[in-house]
């Protein structure tokens, strides 16, 4: 098996409001504290980083990285010097949200566990198991408390959130946890005032080992983004009841538009046509079906925005895989349609219908 090696160096990027980079955590401990001014915030896989006395939001997704032997961060950045972006002086903390923001942008993270004390609460909600009413309750809480930021700093907008869920797929109180998980990211949606429908949020949810937090990391705007729709699926927030009493709540892709550049984020796509999952049981065959999602992503964004500003090469890739043993099948599969020097990390994670193998992601600049 060959695996795609992480270029850690980082460049600047003219041309996009947010800069997204992978890199080691050797590579971050080595910086000067000039470079970390312009960083809105870092995320581990496996487990946080240490990063020393940077003064910025540290989280992890708790999604073991595969194929690679570095110690690999994500790093979010805005993309001019923090003079120019009214950059706030380090991290900031509310409630358990941790986030540091500029001008445009916001970078915030979450982490909770899932209290059964908290299981009288989740009854009233209408759960009759206890794990699920702390699922509930733990779920409902997290996006209370990022919403009460996004009204602090009037960074109103949620333009990509990331959700990671410990044993996504296991089922309590006759249903999949993640179905749990719908319904009270719908009511914190509901309570807050926020739509439903059209203006949510670029998301994901993939599924955590047993024991790990809820960890939740996301970015938002002070300018409304542009939500776009896959013409080859049915919008999640419209799935028919099979799929859970509520609706997943996110949008397939959205772009972010700012005053130095625009930034596409690509929500986690499988194998899903309609709103069925298609190829059971073939991971390749779901890597390419994932891959003509993804195109279609980027021929609507070209579409929305009137020329041809967005390719395969301009995006950076975060690829989920259910079966670690499915790597390599899954590497040479998207080697089909990428180039070798194009940026890819590769999780170990559950995805949100058992029947599903691999899950990608994808966020990039205009050409």
């Amino acid at each position: 098996m060959t695996t795609r090696r992480i270029n850690t160096a980082t460049a600047e990027a003219a041309t996009a409001a947010l800069q997204l980079d992978y890199v080691s955590s050797d590579h971050l401990a080595s910086r000067s504290p000039s470079w970390w001014q312009n960083v809105l915030g870092v995320v581990g896989f496996e487990k946080p980083p240490v990063i020393g006395g940077a003064r910025v939001p540290v989280t992890a997704s708790m999604t073991p990285a595969l194929g690679v032997k570095d110690n690999l961060c994500e790093v979010w950045r805005v993309a001019v010097p923090a003079t120019a972006t009214g950059l706030s002086n380090g991290a900031a903390r509310q409630g358990r949200v941790h986030y540091r923001y500029c001008d445009d942008l916001l970078f915030g993270s979450i982490t909770i566990v899932e209290r059964l004390r908290d299981a009288v609460s989740g009854a009233r909600d209408g759960a009759k198991d206890v794990e699920v009413g702390a699922l509930l309750r733990a779920t409902e809480y997290a996006y209370q408390e990022i919403f009460g930021v996004l009204k602090e700093t009037e960074h109103r907008h949620l333009i990509r959130v990331w959700n990671y869920l410990p044993e996504i797929n296991r089922e309590a109180d006759g249903d999949e946890r993640y179905r749990h998980f719908n319904s009270a990211r719908q009511l914190a949606f509901r309570n807050s005032g926020r739509a439903n429908v059209g203006t949510v949020p670029a998301a994901s949810a993939l599924g955590s080992p047993s024991g790990s937090p809820i960890s939740i990391y996301f970015l938002a705007a002070r300018q409304p983004p542009t939500m776009i729709e896959n013409p080859r699926q049915t919008s999640a927030y419209h799935y028919p009841p099979k799929f859970g009493r509520h609706s997943p709540l996110f949008s397939r892709a959205c772009l972010l538009s700012g005053s130095t550049g625009t930034n596409l984020f690509v929500s986690g796509t499988s194998s899903i046509v309609g709103h069925e999952t298609i190829h059971e049981g073939d991971v390749a065959a779901q890597t390419r079906e994932t891959m003509a999602n993804i195109n279609a992503l980027l021929n609507e964004a070209n579409r929305m925005v009137g020329s041809a500003r967005y390719s395969l090469n301009g995006l950076k890739f975060k690829v989920y895989v259910r079966q670690p043993s499915d790597l390599g099948a899954i590497e040479a599969t998207l080697a089909e349609s990428l180039r070798s020097s194009t940026p890819i990390v590769y999780l170990q994670a559950d995805v949100c219908r058992e029947d599903l193998l691999v899950e990608i992601e994808a966020t990039g600049e205009s050409d």
